[in-house]
Order: C-alpha cells, then sequence, then structure tokens
C-alpha cells in the first residue's frame, strides 16, 4: 500500500521529475489541488499540464483519477509517469484482460497513485462504485475542452461528466485545457460544476514557433521542399482529407523522403505501427489528417505544415502547438486558397444542425480572417483569445518581412467588371482568360473578346489572377455558387470595391527569403552547444536510441534533448553532477545514469 509523502512539491518537482523550479502557474495549481481546492487551468501546449496533476498525486493519499480522450495519449502518459517513478496505470478498451486484471489487482492493492481513463469507460456501471473502493481522492479532466460545445474538438461523452459532482461531491476537480477562448472556458465550468474553483489562465502566446502563411500553389513541391530543408528534424503535414494524406505521403517517398500517412481509413494496425514509428523516431516524417497528433505526447517535433485550411483558429493552434514542445525553436506553416473554403462549406452543408452550421461558419470566418490579414501574425491568433501581444512579435513571416501589403484596388476592380460584364456566370480560369485577353474557344464563340476588359490585364500572368481571384474570394468579395457549376458572384462588400467604395490590398511575398531570416537551421542544439560538444552530443543521441530500444520507448522518455545537451556542455562527472541537469530525477538517474557517465567518460578519455 501506498503511504503519503510528506515532502514538498519543490522537493518532488527536482528528486521526482528532474526539474529545478516550476514553470509559470504551476506551483499555485498544485498548491491549491493539494489543498482540496477545484482547479481550471488554460495553459499552452507545452505549458506542464501534466506535472500539475502528476505531481500533487505522489505526494497526496489515495488516488487520483485522470480522464483522458485518447488510449495512445494514455499509454504515453503512463509510460512517461512510470519512467519518472510515479505509480501509474491506465484502463482501456486496447488492453488484453491479463493487462487489466494486473491493473485492477493494484488497484486493490492501493499500489496505483495516477489512473488514465477515458470517459466512456467512466461511465460504465460500477466504475464509480470501484474508484471509491480504491480510494480515489482527486480527479483531474484532462483536454477539457472536449466538454464545450464551443470547442473545436466537441465530445458528446465529455458532457455526461457534468455528473462528477453528484457522484463523488466531496472529491477536488481540476480540469485542464491547451485552447480555450472565454466562451468555451465559461462552458467548461458550468458543465463540470467546478465549486469556487481557482482559474488560471496563462498566456496563450509560444514564442518558440515561427509562424508563416502562404496562398497554395502547388502544395506538393512546395511541401516537399519545405521537409528537404529540415531533414533531421520530425515534423507533422496535415492535410484535410485520406486521399490527400496518401497522395503526399506517396510523393514525399518517391522523392526519398522517408514519410508514413496516417488516417482513419487505415487499418488500425497500420495506424499504430506508423504512429510508434514516429514516436520512436524511425521516421520523421508524419501525414495526417487531424485525427492524428491528440495521442502524441512527443517533445521534439520542430514543424507542422497545413497543407489546407483548418477549419478554426482554436484546432490550427492547437495542431500548430504540437511543435516545440520542448521549448526549443519550431515552426508552423499554412498552405491555403479559396478552394479550401469551398471545400469546407460543402461539409457545412450537410449539417443537419442549424446552429451547428451557424457556429462552424463563424469559425471559419475568423480563420479566414486572420489566414488574409497583413498584421503580425502572432498579434492575430493571440487576439483570438483574448490575449494582447505587445508591438510586432519578431517570429513571424509578417514582421520579418517575407510578406508585405500592396495596394490591388485598381486589378481588383478590373478582375470583378469582368465578371459583372460577363453575367457572373463563369467561374476563375474563364474570367483570367477574359482579363488577359485570350482568345480561347469559348470566349470567342461568346464574343467576349469585345467586352471592354477583354485584355486589360494581359501584363500580368495567368497564376496572379488566379491567385487575385482566389483572394477576393477568400475575403468574401466573391463567392462560388456551387449550383452553378462554381460561377463567381460579387458580395456587397465586393461591389464596393468594384464602385470605388473601399480599396483593396492583397500580400506579396518579398525577397527576403528565409534563409535570411531566423530559421530553424539554427537550431537549439547548434546555439546551445561549442563546437567541442558537438561530437559528444552524437555520441548521447545514439546511447539514448539504444537504450530507447532496449526499454521499448520513445527516445524522449530517456532523456529529451535538453537533457543531452547539458549533458554535453555540462560533462557531469558523478550522479550528484548528473542530478542537477535539468530533467534527470532519482528514477532516471537509477535506471540510466551509469550509462550516460560512461559515455561522457569514454568520450572525454578519447579525446586528443
Amino acid at each position: 500500500m501506498l503511504a503519503m509523502t510528506c515532502t514538498s512539491p519543490k522537493n518532488v518537482l527536482k528528486s521526482v521529475f528532474g526539474f529545478p523550479q516550476f514553470r509559470p502557474h504551476q506551483e499555485s495549481i498544485i498548491e491549491a489541488a493539494l489543498t482540496g481546492r477545484d482547479v481550471f487551468a488554460a495553459l499552452p501546449t507545452g505549458g506542464g499540464k501534466s506535472l500539475c496533476y502528476q505531481l500533487p498525486a505522489k505526494i497526496r493519499g489515495g488516488l487520483t483519477l485522470v480522464i483522458s480522450p485518447l488510449i495512445a495519449l494514455m499509454k504515453d502518459q503512463v509510460d512517461a509517469a512510470l519512467s519518472m517513478g510515479v505509480e501509474a496505470a491506465g484502463l482501456h478498451g486496447a488492453m488484453t484482460p491479463d493487462e487489466r486484471h494486473a491493473v485492477y489487482q493494484a488497484l486493490e492493492q492501493k499500489q496505483v497513485r495516477l489512473l488514465y481513463m477515458a470517459p466512456e469507460r467512466l461511465m460504465l456501471d460500477g466504475t464509480i462504485e470501484r474508484l471509491k473502493e480504491w480510494g480515489c481522492s482527486a480527479i483531474a479532466v484532462d483536454e477539457a475542452h472536449c466538454i464545450s460545445e464551443w470547442g473545436h474538438e466537441f465530445r458528446p461523452e465529455y458532457r455526461q461528466l457534468s455528473r462528477i459532482k453528484e457522484w463523488m461531491p466531496n472529491i477536488p476537480v481540476t480540469a485542464f485545457t491547451a485552447t480555450a477562448t472565454q466562451r468555451v472556458q465559461d462552458d467548461i465550468l458550468e458543465q463540470l460544476g467546478l465549486q469556487n474553483p481557482m482559474v488560471i489562465r496563462a498566456g496563450f502566446d509560444r514564442p518558440e514557433i515561427h509562424y508563416r502563411i502562404e496562398s497554395k500553389r502547388d502544395p506538393l513541391l512546395r511541401i516537399t521542399e519545405f521537409v528537404k530543408k529540415r531533414p533531421h528534424f520530425s515534423g507533422i503535414i496535415y492535410r484535410s482529407t485520406r486521399a490527400d494524406v496518401e497522395k503526399t505521403a506517396a510523393y514525399l517517398q518517391d522523392r526519398g523522403i522517408f514519410a508514413l500517412p496516417y488516417h482513419a481509413g487505415l487499418p488500425d494496425e497500420v495506424r499504430q505501427k506508423n504512429q510508434e514509428a514516429f514516436k520512436t523516431d524511425q521516421v520523421n516524417v508524419m501525414v495526417a489528417t487531424v485525427a492524428f497528433g491528440m495521442g502524441i505526447d512527443k517533445p521534439d517535433i520542430r514543424y507542422v505544415v497545413h497543407g489546407d485550411l483548418p477549419k478554426s483558429l482554436e484546432a490550427y493552434y492547437q495542431e500548430t502547438g504540437r511543435a516545440g514542445r520542448d521549448g526549443d525553436s519550431a515552426e508552423a506553416l499554412l498552405l491555403w486558397n479559396a478552394g479550401d473554403l469551398a471545400k469546407i462549406r460543402y461539409h457545412f452543408q450537410r449539417l443537419s444542425d442549424v446552429q451547428e452550421r451557424e457556429r462552424s461558419e463563424q469559425s471559419l470566418r475568423r480563420m479566414t480572417q486572420f489566414a488574409g490579414s497583413f498584421c503580425c501574425r502572432r498579434q492575430s491568433l493571440l487576439a483570438h483569445f483574448d490575449e494582447t501581444h505587445p508591438g510586432e512579435c519578431g517570429n513571424c513571416d509578417v514582421c520579418q518581412g517575407e510578406v508585405e501589403s500592396v495596394d490591388a484596388t485598381v486589378d481588383a476592380q478590373k478582375y470583378l467588371s469582368a465578371i459583372i460584364r460577363t453575367g457572373e456566370r463563369y467561374g476563375a480560369h474563364y474570367i483570367v482568360d477574359v482579363v488577359r485577353g485570350t482568345n480561347s474557344e469559348n470566349v470567342l464563340q461568346r464574343g467576349h473578346q469585345e467586352l471592354p476588359t477583354f485584355g486589360v490585364g494581359a501584363d500580368s500572368s495567368r497564376r496572379y489572377w488566379l491567385a487575385l481571384s482566389d483572394d477576393l474570394e477568400a475575403r468574401g468579395h466573391l463567392y462560388r455558387d456551387e449550383e452553378r457549376y462554381k460561377a463567381l458572384v460579387i458580395t456587397n462588400s465586393g461591389k464596393e470595391i468594384l464602385f470605388g467604395q473601399q480599396e483593396f490590398r492583397t500580400m506579396k511575398r518579398s525577397k527576403v527569403s528565409p534563409s535570411q531570416t531566423k530559421r530553424l537551421s539554427l537550431s537549439a542544439q547548434e546555439e546551445d552547444l561549442q563546437p567541442g560538444d558537438m561530437a559528444l552530443w552524437e555520441a548521447l543521441k545514439n546511447k539514448r536510441t539504444d537504450l530507447a530500444k532496449e526499454a521499448g520507448k520513445p527516445p524522449y522518455m530517456v532523456f529529451p534533448d535538453r537533457t543531452l545537451r547539458a549533458f554535453a556542455r555540462l560533462r557531469p562527472h558523478t550522479a550528484t553532477e548528473l542530478l542537477s541537469c535539468p530533467g534527470v530525477g532519482e528514477k532516471k538517474l537509477a535506471t540510466w545514469g551509469t550509462e550516460f557517465l560512461a559515455v561522457i567518460r569514454d568520450f572525454e578519455e578519447g579525446t586528443p
């Protein structure tokens, strides 16, 4: 049976988790939880949410239940907790009967401090009674935005968590999310019925992430170019459909990039195999639908590419936030065009719930406004979460001069005039033919070569005019009439541009190339380490890979990159010196300390 540990949170922070100090807000959340107070905490991805319930579980008596949405995430979190010496277990449908029996025995013998469970299992008959028998003394709700219909990953099963306080009225509840607007936050508090909770709303800024947004022209070519410049880094490429996932993965593979697909249409064993290969660094690139990511606890993802427009800013923030969770430099690239809007709206139109359809449209409008804005990406993103960023961030394509705003009012008027004069009956490619003065068979048959707008844009490329059309559509000045073969129709705001009542500005990529800005090529390890440390850093990584394979764990669960860099820089020679490095707790010291000290010793003895 586990007894309550009489020690301070700061001592446990170092001795168990290996960290010398708390991240912002962690200490106050932990102290409130230990006093039995309900807590709601909105912390950014990488802000250390799991520590806020793992550490109290190590100190307090009884069992802490963690309600988590995905099996893969539970497994990773259980493995990570066990590697640090926290007595953890999970109960889920993917376990064998023998595995579940072993967990039940451990729970009955009070040998588990931290139990992970999905909301569906919590609602099974008899679960609440068993939790009481096992000595449940606290509950943590992870990914709490799933409880809100205003959240981007709403799960109806989470709504049933509103009965927790009814079933276990004297048990403190902590709720955590990495993304929540004020509306979502209020909904979570109401649904869970938290009593006089401590509410922590941390800043949502992820200063380590560089944001870049580009018009989508040849996405496969652009994605390949981007990935090839980052050959040694882990990254996720999100595509909106299964077909595009398969196509993108195959395209990358054909060009010598080892990339694997992940989507719900693949057999379970293939998905699990591909996910495991990514987690264990057997493959660096995962191409996936948004079904991938929430169940991945991998801290060293260096970039996230969206090959299509996300449906909401909440989803975009959550998905880009999967990069750089270890605090090192990371990148987020978004490729989009008006065609993405048409695909998304097609799915919205099939929603039977009118209110849900309206909410979805509202979220998409905000996403589009963000993607098409000319101001600092970070300022725009944080404003959505009711947060103000002081001045330009210096770490996005706008602030670094990679894009500029140009007046395109006259060209927009030319294009809109051509739409009006052809009767708002044709799609973008035909209108571009008219504007550029292309004597195509269709144009000549209809006599549109006689229009005043015929050829007024001959001095600009077809690509330019199609991009302008996309831009006008994306910002609501045009729309495609799907019932009339995607004919372009001008909106009221488009008419204001046409008649000179408002200007139209568009974005233009400047001549400043990304290589001239602070890029990921200046990675954290290169910045932190001296030239003489790099060989040791490589030797330490190789040892970590070997140990991870032997233990059947992802390399980051042995030690994260930041810890290995500290080893390479500080070169500890004793267990005490090793323990002083960030990320080294007593359990990991006992498990792997001797191995890494040997690598450092052998390296120094072999160094001339």
